[in-house]
């Protein structure tokens, strides 16, 4: 044990349903894509915290990404 804290991680959602497809997520952070059906997915469900996910859940147009604490559960973005 190293004494130092845990790395934040954070759990990533797409609103499939409200998702529209303008893909501003995947082009401000490698931790989105899109799908085939032109929808935004996260390339995983929990990753490690890092300002490029907070700022593509920030630029999602119609707010169809949510970004929490892994542990927590307490919001992050939007």
């Amino acid at each position: 044990m190293t004494g130092e804290p845990a790395a934040a991680r954070w759990r990533l959602a797409v609103d499939a349903e409200q998702c529209i497809g303008s893909a501003a997520c995947a082009g401000a952070c490698a931790r989105f894509r899109m799908t085939d059906d032109g929808r935004a997915e996260p390339v995983a469900e929990v990753v490690d915290a890092e300002e490029a996910v907070r700022d593509a859940a920030e630029c999602c147009p119609v707010e169809a990404i949510t970004v929490t604490d892994a542990d927590t559960g307490a919001p992050v973005a939007p």
